[in-house]
Order: C-alpha cells, then sequence, then structure tokens
C-alpha cells in the first residue's frame, strides 16, 4: 500500500498550503508542468500560458509556479491525493530535489500537521466589523494587558461587571510535549509499516510479520528477515539486529521493550558441550549472569549499551560460547539468504581458483552425474574438487561454493536432490556407453537446443551436424573434432607475428577460412535469444520501411559457404552491417544493447585471432 494512503486529503491539502513557497523556487519548471498537465491536474489553456517562460526570468518563473499550485489548491482540493502521487514519481523526483526532500518530511513525520497558525483569520472574521477593524487594532494591545490585569485581581464569578469575552487562542492536542522528538510509530500513518534503517542501507519494516518470525523487511526489491537485513547492511559481526537496526535514530530494542514492535518467537538452538579442560580456560558466562547484565544494560542508557554491544563483538576470544557444529552454523544463517538466487537451471560455482556450471539436472550425487561444466571438461562434484592440485582432503559439500553457499547448505534447502545409492537412472549409470554421453553436452553449441548431435572428441561441445562449420556430412564415424578444437590447435603451431588490421582485412578469405568459421560460430553461440539469425524482416514488423539493407547471420553463414567472399573484409563488413542496423532500428532497446554487446566481443575476438596489433 501507497505510504500517502495513510494521510489525509486535507492533511495533504495542508501540506500543499504550507509548501507552496518552497516549490515555486524550483528551476525549470517545464518537467513538472507537464506532469500535471498528463495527469488532468492542469488546463491545456493554463499549461500554454506558463510554456513560454524564459528560464532567466527566475522571479517571474517563481511567481507563475506559485500561480499554479494556488489555483490548483482551489479548484483541486479534492485531488491532493492524485497530486501528491504525480509529483512524487521517481523521474519526477530526480529533476527536482526540493520535491524529494518535501516527500521524505511528510513521510518521515518531521511535518507536524497539528501545528496549524494561531494568527490566521477566518474569511468570516475578516468580514465583521471591517469599518473598526482600524480603531480595534490600536486598542488591542492596552486593552488585552487591562483585562489580563482585571482578571488577575478579581476573586471570581461574583464580580458585579458583565465579564468581557477573552479572545481565546485556538488549543490543539498534540502527541508530542514541546521540545520533544516525535515519535513517528505512534502515527497512523505507520500503523502497518515503520522505515528502518542499518548502517546505510534502509527499508521498511513491516509490523504484522515481524511477531511471526517471516522476512518482514522489505530493502532494494527483496525481503529480509532482521538478522538477514543485518548481514545485508554489512553489520554481521554484531549479531544483534535489534541494537543494529534503528527507526528514526531509535532502537528496535527499545521500541519492542516499550511495546510499540512486538518481538519474534525466541528459538533455542543446541550446542555442544565443551569439554571440562576447555571450560576450566575458557569459563562459559551462566544464563543466570547473562541474563542478569541484560537487565542491568536495559534500564542504561541506549547508547551506551550500543557501544559495550560492539567492543564485545570487536573483543571476540574472551568468551567462549561453545563449539557449535557445522551444520548448525549454516543453518543460522539459513533465514539470511534469497533463495531466489538458487533457482536458475545452471548455477555458477567456484572452488579455490577454479570456476565452472552446475547443472542442477545432471546432479546426481558427490561421485555420480557429471554436472559441472569447465571450458575443458565436465565433473562430477568429487572429480571437481581434484582438479585443485593444492588443496588435500577436500570435500564437495563443504568446499565448492555457489553464490557464497556450500553445496551442502543447497542440498539442506532442497535445491540439489541426492540420488540414492540403489539408483539406476542414466546419471547414476556406470555403463562405459552412458558414462562417455556425460562427458559432452546435452545441447547444439551454437543453437542451443537438443536433438541428434555430433560430439567433439577433444572438448565438451556437441553440435547438430548442419549447424557446425564446416557442416558435418553424414555419419563421423571414428575421431571427430570440433573447429574451436582444431583452431586452437592450430594456434600453436602457425606463426606468432602481428600483423596490422588493414593487413588482415585485405587478406583472402581462402587462406583464413578456419578463422572466419570460428567469429560465425562464436556469434551463433552468444546470440542465445536468436535475434540475428533469422531475416528480420519476417520477423520483425515494419523492419524493412527503416532498413533498406537488412543482413543476417544465416545469409553470412550461406555465403560463407557458397563461397561468395572473397577477402576477410568483405566477410567482416557484413557483421558490422547487422549491428549498424540493430544500432539504428533498436536505439537504447534492449535489443540495441544486445547488439553493441556483440559488436564489442566481435572486435576483440577479431583482434586477438588474427594478431593484429
Amino acid at each position: 500500500m501507497d505510504p500517502l494512503d495513510f494521510i489525509t486529503n486535507d492533511e495533504l491539502l495542508l501540506f500543499l498550503h504550507r509548501k507552496k513557497t518552497e516549490i515555486s523556487c524550483i528551476e525549470q519548471p517545464h518537467a513538472l508542468f507537464t506532469q500535471l498537465r498528463d495527469h488532468d491536474l492542469m488546463t491545456e489553456e493554463l499549461f500554454q500560458k506558463v510554456k513560454g517562460m524564459r528560464s532567466r526570468e527566475q522571479k517571474q518563473t517563481q511567481k507563475r509556479i506559485y500561480e499554479v499550485l494556488d489555483r490548483l489548491e482551489k479548484e483541486k482540493s479534492q485531488c491532493m491525493h492524485q497530486f501528491w502521487d504525480c509529483v512524487f514519481q521517481d523521474h519526477i523526483l530526480q529533476l527536482y530535489p526540493t520535491l524529494r526532500l518535501l516527500r521524505n518530511s511528510l513521510l518521515d513525520g518531521t511535518f507536524k500537521f497539528y501545528e496549524n497558525s494561531t494568527n490566521v483569520e477566518t474569511p468570516t472574521e475578516k468580514s465583521e466589523g471591517k469599518g473598526e477593524e482600524g480603531k480595534e487594532r490600536k486598542r488591542t494591545r492596552k486593552r488585552n494587558k487591562d483585562r489580563k490585569s482585571e482578571d488577575s485581581d478579581s476573586p471570581g464569578p461574583s464580580s458585579a461587571s458583565t465579564p468581557a469575552k477573552k479572545n481565546k487562542k485556538p488549543s490543539f492536542s498534540t502527541p508530542v510535549k514541546k521540545g520533544e522528538k516525535p515519535e513517528i510509530w505512534t502515527y497512523p500513518l505507520y500503523k502497518t509499516q515503520l522505515p528502518v534503517n542499518c548502517g546505510d542501507k534502509e527499508g521498511t519494516l513491516y509490523r504484522d510479520k515481524l511477531p511471526k518470525g517471516e522476512k518482514c523487511i522489505l530493502s532494494d526489491k527483496r525481503w529480509f528477515t532482521p538478522s538477514g537485513f543485518e548481514k545485508f547492511a554489512g553489520k554481521e559481526r554484531y549479531k544483534n539486529w535489534k541494537l543494529s537496526i534503528r527507526c528514526v535514530n531509535t532502537t528496535l530494542k527499545k521500541l519492542i521493550e516499550e511495546k510499540h514492535l512486538e518481538a519474534p518467537p525466541m528459538e533455542r538452538r543446541k550446542r555442544k558441550c565443551a569439554p571440562k579442560s576447555l571450560k576450566e580456560l575458557f569459563p562459559v558466562i551462566s544464563a543466570e549472569s547473562s541474563s542478569a547484565d541484560s537487565e542491568h544494560s536495559s534500564t542504561s542508557d541506549e547508547e551506551s549499551d550500543a557501544e559495550d554491544f560492539e567492543q564485545r563483538e570487536r573483543g571476540g576470544g574472551r568468551e567462549f560460547r561453545g563449539r557449535v557444529e557445522d551444520d548448525e552454523e549454516e543453518e543460522e544463517e539459513d533465514e539470511m539468504t534469497d533463495l531466489s538466487v538458487f533457482q536458475a537451471p545452471c548455477l555458477p560455482v567456484t572452488r579455490s581458483s577454479l570456476t565452472g556450471t552446475l547443472y542442477k539436472v545432471r546432479f546426481a550425487s558427490g561421485s555420480r552425474g557429471k554436472c559441472i561444466r569447465t571450458e575443458e571438461s565436465w565433473f562430477t562434484p568429487e572429480e571437481f574438487v581434484q582438479q585443485e592440485p593444492t588443496l588435500i582432503d577436500g570435500h564437495w559439500k563443504k568446499d565448492i561454493l555457489c553464490h557464497g553457499k556450500t553445496l551442502n547448505f543447497l542440498h539442506k534447502k532442497e535445491i540439489l536432490r541426492i540420488h540414492s545409492l540403489l539408483c539406476e537412472c542414466l546419471k547414476c549409470s556406470v555403463q562405459p556407453d552412458d558414462l562417455m554421453a556425460q562427458k559432452n553436452d546435452d545441447e547444439c553449441y551454437a543453437c542451443h537446443s537438443g536433438g541428434d548431435l555430433v560430439c567433439c572428441d577433444e572438448c565438451p561441445r556437441a553440435f547438430h551436424s548442419h549447424c557446425h562449420l564446416p557442416a558435418v556430412e553424414g555419419d563421423s564415424s571414428g575421431e571427430w573434432i570440433c573447429t574451436f578444437c582444431v583452431f586452437r590447435t592450430s594456434q600453436q603451431w602457425r606463426d606468432s607475428s602481428s600483423m596490422t588490421e588493414r593487413e588482415a582485412l585485405r587478406s583472402p578469405v581462402s587462406q583464413y577460412r578456419l578463422h572466419c568459421h570460428y567469429l560465425l560460430l562464436l556469434m551463433y553461440k552468444e546470440d542465445t535469444q536468436k535475434v540475428f539469425v533469422k531475416d528480420p524482416c519476417q520477423t520483425v514488423s515494419r523492419y524493412s520501411q527503416f532498413i533498406s539493407q537488412p543482413m543476417w547471420l544465416d545469409k553470412i553463414k550461406l555465403k560463407m559457404e557458397s563461397d561468395k567472399y572473397q577477402t576477410v573484409e568483405a566477410f567482416v563488413s557484413d557483421f558490422l552491417l547487422i549491428f549498424r542496423n540493430c544500432s539504428t532500428f533498436n536505439r537504447e532497446n534492449k535489443f540495441g544493447k544486445m547488439g553493441a554487446r556483440l559488436k564489442k566481443m566481435f572486435e576483440k575476438e577479431f583482434q586477438k585471432i588474427f594478431n593484429i596489433q
């Protein structure tokens, strides 16, 4: 729910009345006026009138802005929610810092709706006794003074004369005493949620979720538990979210103690008992003493409590809390983890200096199912751990990490499922043919789809026979090596002398056919969404109206197979035509950015494989 929904229309109208002058001081108000017109809060006639204002006429500009706001206050007084919702849009707040400050003061409780001016006269008061206004004004101070002395001298209501009616000042019932800081958690606006911060991270605490032990803090479009938010803010070493998370400089601990917030249920964790010898060396603080300390600290000043807490955390080894099992320590951090990052079908994994990609569909166990792919090969988790020669006695569950979490964590969260020892599926099979099939990819390296594939005997890649360059004719009996492996091998014995870009472009394609095949296959592989594969005139509406000379990858492949290219320059120019057409048609949308990324990669690989200096 929008926080503005908790504020009444009258309160928002008062806020506009008080802040018109501040808003009128903004510079370059054209975008604001356009926004108001587009949301039917400003007539077209008025918009055209103020549209011609020159930026150098600052005083005149301020006057016009004020007139617009004043007119809006009078004519659109029932549309205040619509007005402020329109003004507080992100793109408007980015242009006008003044409006951003106003929004903060409205939502954080800084602006006080109950502080009305005591000297404002109503229109009725102004109309009564207009003729005597000048005379009365001169005598007001003296008369008030005389009345005050008469009131103090008179014993009470038994005075003979009829008492004059007192000029009472309006009174207000405010939730805050004079000089005190407003407690925003008592406002109706924050009945369901509170603004909180931990370090430099800000979020919104949903009050109804906190006592349930759920993820209750929303920050950067992600949900966190309190301890998870503490870790997200880089304060995990404190390990006490009640002190590290604050609402308007007040800790959540204090809000819980004062019954403004309801604490989540406490969970006790089992710990291993420390050996007797260790207890003697490092005495454990008893539960009674720790509870007594907590009672004492709750009565002390909040800031000193936080300082003592930080010093205790920095002090580290003075207190021995007992050794906890690795599984239990990981469970403590479970609630802090956003599991959505593990939902992809393939996950990045690391083991020391090794990197790879884990395909969940291939996983069976530590020793079965080659599920981790590197550039060179497919490995089971145990084989992947063994690839790091500098580390010994490694264990795949705790040594392989994914997004900072161990595979044991993924197993406990049922993201990875370990097969039974009696499982007879293809992933668990020990038959030679099944083991051989696991050494190559399950989909074509060029078009990213499955089917009848030809597998390379040197690397994990596999291709459809028609997707590979050159195409694989018939049944490839015996050993077969893909273009990528052939090119890598050829680079070892080819002349390593450099050439200029001009020399490379003027070279005949017949001499560098392997290089051209390599570049074209690489572009097929990187175009995962197949945006540049087919004729865009057939797949994109109105494409031919903007692009007179279309080009696509399949056409380059056909020209390559038909020997239409004589020089490398002609081959390269067709790729540059694809990228140029993409930039012209798509501009800055996601396809335009994709084309720019492929162009940058193509140019980098071209410089690399031709050894251009």
